[in-house]
């Protein structure tokens, strides 16, 4: 039927007083039905305000079996005989009929119709209060109605959730009001859709001929697909900024788990071999068999992650049927959903063996194991469940996991990686250190290491204490830059060697250079050994002696910080000394410094770590070291810890060395001398007076061996030394014997031949002595001994 256009005429006051047969087939509403009454009980909605002129727009009119009819209507004003303003004349055009497809006399629709209704995308047409024009067939299934069901309502009377909607509807009011188009993206959902899309819309404004804008059309697109590949892209970007800030396996683990929840997951837990977690080497996973992980990390989106099976830290055991179990076999990501026999069988199992008091798993419809995999072995799994979410774990989302979990466990092995390494380094270092350190009198000695926490690894800090001949003990502090295996091993090799020099009895800066050029030597014939790393990056060392019977200390320094001390009124300041360059470098000589120290007296001897850092200032660090020294403390233990507590940031950067000693001094009724005259004469009187000395000390039972070792060693003085002689007795924990002369020729032991008449001396004095050897004074050379309080025969 032909289109038959609708005519009406209201005057001033609103009331119709002309109705066309046209206006009958439109409402339904007879003539007699309409003149008198009220035009605005005839239409749906209220009639927008317009102008005084002549005006088109679409209005709704009220049919008379209730239901709306949008047309598009043009008032003309009617004059009265003066030109006053007497009413309006109204015109509509009515909707075309939606077509029968079943009946013959159907008007064939045009091509941009079937363009417009079949068309892929969402489009609608609104006028200019968002009411419904016309709608495609695709947005009558995103909402779920029929065309009929939208036409003349507004738009927020067709949405559930208004609020949810009022992004879109205000951006339909902004095209409308400023005749501008927008573009803008937005995720939300849909009333016949059953979870949120990704929409990409497009508004623009309908305008007649004249430019007045009649309404707004749009297109909506279903970006769901990219909009997710976006998010999983971002995801991924993420996680490499978030993932492996540490080498710690636990704390990467954590930070996957941060990652998946609760963008990809509602609740995530990551499982991991018991061998990871240690030393050991990963051990076989026999294919079809039951596996065991234990929980290392886990996180929900619900407070309590209720839907956890274990606790942190225990063990679970994953049958061979489980989708975990079947992802560590595979090799790849595993995707479960609700209703599959195995998943099925998998929930039930794991409810079944629940400790009374844990959740069930209600509400899981999906879930993906994923095995953490890095340079072809298989470190554990990642799960990842979905509760509240209502989207099921796709295709797409397994090949995001295997490249997420990927990455992940590159961080975790690495984390493994570094941990094993530390620990090897940090075993080495203590095989090396002093484990306990060897009684002696001249010093009482505290000691603190603390081993790196940074990520470049164990460091080569060392200590020692060596104790030396005539009651004299060296105190050693040493660094060796780098960090790692290699640099624990050379400090070995280099604490070994300072002990093997320190046993000749060298002088500080005469030690130092020894050991200057052994790293040089090490350099020159060890290819890719610790010594190349010493000479390349260097190492430093500080080296003391201690006399308590002068209270001197002698030190010298290659490259290392001069150590602190402390005097008896609690005042602390550095050493002034001029520290050498460090071993390895060469091209300039070491200097020793000499101090007299009252007993009493606190030596600080560290490595840089304690007072160095990038954050740090060395001097505002020494201070504070200085002034940590000089507080109470109840021992040298304690103090340590004061110093450290004061000093060292929270989390160091390098290894810390400390060594603390507090000197003694043996006095003189510990310390008899004589000067000897170098005749054969004197040594009976000499072997005399040193009889007569052990009686006044009350060690008696030591006089036959002491007079043997005085005779002997005098005599070599007189025959084959220089003057001046010097006889030197020690009553420390052992009773020491000492023979110095001017002579620098050092004396060798050797068995002598059945007819000779000497060298059986030194022979004779070694074998009754528990100790002896020679050092090198600056007046010459000394011959000494140790024996203990009780007879060695």
């Amino acid at each position: 039927m032909d289109q038959v256009a609708a005519a009406a005429v209201v005057d001033v006051r609103g009331i119709v007083t002309g109705w066309s047969e046209g206006a009958r087939q439109l409402t339904g509403r007879t003539a007699q039905d309409a003149v008198g009454r009220p035009a605005a009980e005839l239409l749906a909605e209220a009639l927008p305000a317009r102008g005084n002129g002549v005006w088109t727009g679409p209005v709704v009119v009220r049919h008379r079996d209730g239901h709306p009819v949008a047309v598009t209507v043009t008032a003309c004003p009617v004059l009265g005989p003066g030109g006053e303003p007497a009413g309006l004349a109204l015109t509509a055009v009515p909707p075309a009929p939606n077509p029968d497809p079943d009946s013959d006399s159907a008007p064939e629709p045009t091509v941009a119709e079937r363009a417009f209704q079949q068309a892929s995308v969402s489009m609608s047409v609104f006028d200019r209060d968002q009411r419904y024009l016309r709608v495609n067939d695709a947005a009558c299934h995103v909402m779920g109605v029929p065309e009929e069901a939208l036409l003349g309502r507004p738009f927020p009377a067709t949405v559930e959730d208004a609020e949810h909607s009022r992004g879109f509807h205000w951006h339909l009011r902004q095209v409308c009001e400023t005749g501008r188009p927008i573009r803008y993206e937005s995720f939300t959902g849909a009333p016949a859709l059953n979870r949120e899309h990704a929409w990409s819309i497009e508004m623009w404004p309908v305008r007649d001929e004249a430019g007045t804008i009649l309404g707004t059309a749009l297109a909506a697109l279903d970006s769901t697909e990219q909009y997710w590949a976006r998010e999983r892209l971002a995801l991924l970007n993420e996680a490499a900024a978030a993932i492996g800030t540490t080498l710690d396996v636990v704390r990467t683990a954590e930070e996957l788990i941060g990652v998946m929840v609760p963008r990809f997951a509602d609740f995530a837990g990551v499982d991991l071999f018991d061998w990871v977690l240690g030393a050991d080497e990963p051990p076989p996973v026999p294919p079809g068999e039951d596996v065991e992980l234990r929980r290392v990390a886990h996180g929900s989106v619900t407070e309590g992650t209720p839907e956890a099976a274990v606790r942190l830290g225990e063990a679970d055991l994953y049958p061979a049927f489980s989708p975990v179990a079947r992802a560590l076999r595979e090799g790849r990501a595993v995707v479960s959903q609700a209703g599959e026999p195995p998943f099925v069988r998998w929930v039930e199992e794991r409810n079944a063996r629940a400790p009374k008091g844990r959740p069930h798993r209600e509400g899981v419809h999906s879930m993906m194991a994923v095995p953490l995999r890095a340079r072809g072995t298989t470190l554990g799994v990642a799960v990842a469940v979905r509760v509240a979410r209502p989207d099921d774990y796709a295709a797409d989302d397994a090949v995001f996991a295997d490249e997420l979990a990927s990455r992940a466990a590159v961080c975790v092995d690495n984390a493994r990686r570094f941990a094993r390494e530390r620990t090897t380094a940090l075993a080495l270092q203590h095989s090396l250190l002093p484990r306990g350190l060897p009684g002696q009198v001249a010093v009482e000695v505290a000691h603190r290491y603390l081993p790196s926490g940074s990520t470049a690894g164990i460091g080569g800090d060392w200590f020692d204490v060596i104790p030396l001949s005539g009651s004299r003990v060296a105190l050693v502090v040493g660094d060796v830059v780098g960090h790692g295996i290699p640099s624990a091993a050379t400090m070995g090799r280099l604490c070994m060697a300072v002990r093997t020099l320190a046993d000749v009895d060298l002088p500080p800066d005469e030690l130092l250079t020894h050991l200057d050029d052994l790293v040089t030597h090490l350099a020159a014939y060890d290819d890719g050994g610790g010594g190349a790393d010493v000479a390349e990056l260097g190492a430093t060392c500080l080296y003391a002696v201690y006399d308590p019977v002068s209270r001197r200390l002698t030190l010298a320094s290659a490259g290392h910080p001069a150590p602190a001390v402390v005097l008896p009124d609690g005042t602390a300041r550095l050493v002034p000394m001029s520290p050498g360059p460090p071993l390895g470098v060469g091209g300039l000589p070491f200097e020793a410094v000499e101090l007299e120290l009252a007993e009493g007296t606190v030596v600080a001897l560290f490595t840089d770590g304690l007072i160095e850092d990038r954050d740090r200032d060395v001097d505002r660090s020494t201070t504070e070291l200085c002034n940590a020294l000089t507080a109470p403390a109840a021992s040298l233990d304690a103090l340590c810890d004061t110093v450290l507590k004061a000093v060292l940031p929270e989390e160091p950067s390098d290894d810390v060395a400390l060594l603390v000693a507090r000197t003694r001094a043996l006095g003189a009724e510990q310390v008899a001398t004589w000067d000897v005259d170098p005749d054969p004469a004197q040594v009976a009187a000499t072997r005399q007076a040193a009889t007569e000395q052990l009686a006044a000390w009350g060690l008696e039972e030591t006089a036959f061996v002491t007079e043997l070792v005085v005779s002997e060693l005098v005599t070599n003085a007189i025959r084959y030394g220089e003057p001046p002689i010097q006889l030197r007795l020690i009553r420390d924990r052992t009773l020491i014997c000492e023979v110095s002369d001017g002579s620098s020729t050092s004396p060798h032991l050797r068995r002598a031949h059945a007819f000779d008449e000497g060298g059986r001396g030194l022979l004779l004095v070694a074998q009754l002595t528990q100790r002896w050897g020679s050092r090198q004074t600056g007046r010459g050379k000394t011959i000494w001994c140790e024996q203990t309080m009780t007879p060695s025969f």
